[in-house]
């Protein structure tokens, strides 16, 4: 495929994605002639998303074991929430995915340069650490994508962000025995030690840091960085309460609308 296909190609999966968070069609799953053939093309599908919705206002970043491949997604500022919050029509049609997350939140900015960051230079740039929920809900109706690399297109079915009060004494933060507890409608539906698959958040962190200097930029300060979560994927009706804690780092509270 050559390069002029290749951007027709990129524009039109942003454009049935952007459609999808609209709600202007119902999309089962991408179509395979717009699925990406790599990361690359699916971050290019992400970027193109990203810069219709405006402002980034932070990153979600994950892999599923330590030394595994990461993989991230940009959060858009309008879909950020102090909590607590409550979402009265907003974003409650899909699914409500919620992960409960360690998330960062950047002192300065690290630009691009032509050395990597080491993680003791990303940690010293980071301010607050939150406790914090994403609302995952993917544009596709067909869930999880049946292709990871269309998954990954669709920002990793971030939806929403609700972070709570953050603290800055981050030497106390160590995943490996980090307690986290989910409540639905007052009920235990989660309580882990050492939940998060990466178990070391720092190089993680330290990834996508370099990751955004060769992709946007680096990373700003105010931006927040979510770090995969500590209790799995469970979802929630309409017209729950949802409360998320974080032993030692803060709670966050959030609640749906009925209809």
């Amino acid at each position: 495929m050559d390069k002029q296909k290749d951007t027709q190609k990129i524009k039109a999966a942003a454009a049935l994605l952007l459609a999808a968070r609209n709600h202007e069609v119902a999309l089962a799953r991408l179509p395979d002639e717009y699925v990406p053939v790599d990361a690359a093309e699916a971050y290019a599908v992400q970027d193109q998303v990203s810069a219709a919705l405006g402002e980034v206002g932070g990153w979600k970043v994950g892999a599923k074991a330590p030394g595994a491949q990461p993989s991230c997604a940009p959060m858009p500022a309008q879909f950020i929430f102090a909590a607590p919050y409550h979402f009265f029509d907003l974003l409650t049609a899909g699914s409500r995915g919620i992960e409960v997350e360690i998330a960062l939140r950047m002192k300065h900015d690290l630009p691009p340069r032509s050395t990597p960051y080491s993680e003791a230079e990303v940690v010293a740039a980071v301010a607050t650490v939150h406790p914090a929920i994403e609302l995952v809900s993917s544009r596709y109706t067909e869930y999880p994508a049946a292709n990871p690399l269309a998954g990954l297109a669709d920002a990793l079915s971030n939806c929403a962000f609700i972070y709570g009060p953050g603290r800055s004494d981050l030497g106390q933060i160590d995943q490996s025995i980090q307690h986290a507890e989910l409540y639905f409608n007052g009920l235990e539906v989660a309580k882990t030690v050492g939940g998060n698959p990466v178990v070391d958040i720092w190089p993680l962190v330290t990834w996508l840091v370099n990751h955004l200097c060769e992709r946007c930029g680096g990373i700003k300060a105010g931006q927040f960085v979510t770090t995969g979560s500590c209790t799995g994927l469970l979802f929630a009706d309409k017209g729950s309460s949802v409360n998320a804690l974080l032993q030692n780092i803060g709670k966050v509270d959030i609640s749906f609308a009925q209809a």
